[in-house]
């Protein structure tokens, strides 16, 4: 038997079949996280969770370590926080942006120019990196759950590579953000780019190396690729297309600012795009910190949430008793976390 509940995700909700068993984990995580502050409540929806199952084959186990992974990054990080004035210079040349066109599926699509790097600050193009993410996901249609990536190659060399970078992206995109990315479109590598892409293979997970795609201008089988995930008209000339528009760095940070005034509304709780199931409000401060993430017993003893420090990268961001403030979206205001 299956049962058939509204997926709310962050980006808008659809029709999901689970079975009772996957249904049955889905529940068993929610025990195991136990109550969270508001916005992580919102961000665990039925459809989040399933995202994290689905990335670690169904382990309930490995499944909950990772997400409380990622409420752990995310109550530090603050990725929905991150607002285009932050990190409108990392946007400048173009080297990432949401395009004015989505695939044949509706899906968002992001294109990633390596040889516009503009900035030397492994922090600061991760910040931006994740803005990006954010916004794609705020965009996405009701029915969809991941994206596209569009990665011009065009006057890309050595010099714009950095294992520094890509290691710490691939972290962040995978534990993070799993099931996100519907294909990658690698487009007109360069040759020496080759031994490259299997340096950086070993970091990626064997799902997400099966959803990229090399894509040749001059290779009339890979180009189909391109035809048939994009309306040609709307797409970029860069990859082929017919519109020449290309990037406007103004127009483009004049639609950052108005999604902008979005993000707040999309992390409330009466939002219909993010219903989650109403979770009791702490009594008493949540601790991220206490509860071995290795662990699949119950971690919602005392009402504390088992999530450690896991993978942060940014510690210096935290106060030297190793606390941090975790807005909680409430009348109670912010909330320490040791």
């Amino acid at each position: 038997m299956s049962a058939t509940f509204e997926k709310s995700t962050s980006n808008g909700s659809e029709k999901f079949e689970a079975t009772e068993e996957q249904q049955a984990k889905i529940s068993e995580i929610r025990k195991l996280t136990g109550p969270l502050p508001e916005k992580l409540a919102i961000y665990c929806s039925d459809a989040a969770i399933a995202r994290y199952l689905r990335a670690r084959n169904w382990n309930v186990k490995k499944a909950t370590k990772m997400l409380k992974e990622t409420l752990k990054w995310r109550a530090e990080y603050k990725p929905e926080e991150i607002r285009w004035e932050e990190i409108a210079h990392e946007a400048e040349t173009g080297k990432i942006y949401r395009s004015n066109y989505a695939d044949k599926h509706g899906r968002t699509v992001l294109v990633m120019r390596p040889s516009c790097q503009n900035t030397k600050s492994t922090k600061g193009q991760i910040r931006y990196l994740v803005y990006c993410m954010e916004n794609a996901i705020l965009n996405l249609p009701p029915d969809k759950e991941q994206m596209v990536w569009l990665i011009d190659f065009n006057g890309y060399n050595l010099a714009h590579t950095s294992v520094k970078v890509t290691r710490e992206t691939a972290h962040v995109l995978q534990e993070h953000y799993p099931e996100r990315l519907g294909v990658a479109i690698l487009y007109n590598p360069p040759k020496f780019f080759e031994p490259f892409w299997k340096v950086v293979k070993p970091f990626l997970e064997p799902k997400t190396q099966n959803k990229v795609k090399f894509v040749y201008s001059d290779d009339p089988s890979s180009k189909k690729i391109m035809e048939d995930l994009f309306d040609m008209e709307k797409l970029e000339s860069a990859f082929g297309g017919n519109d020449d528009s290309g990037f406007n760095i103004s127009k483009y940070a004049e639609r950052m600012r108005e999604d902008d005034k979005r993000m707040p509304a999309f992390w409330t709780r009466g939002n219909p795009q993010s219903s989650a199931p109403p979770q009791p409000v702490p009594t008493h401060p949540v601790d991220l910190n206490s509860i071995n993430l290795n662990s699949d017993s119950n971690a919602a003893d005392n009402g504390k949430v088992d999530i450690s420090l896991g993978h942060v990268s940014d510690s210096e961001t935290f106060s030297p008793n190793r606390s941090l403030l975790v807005n909680e979206g409430s009348d109670n205001g912010s909330r320490e976390i040791r």
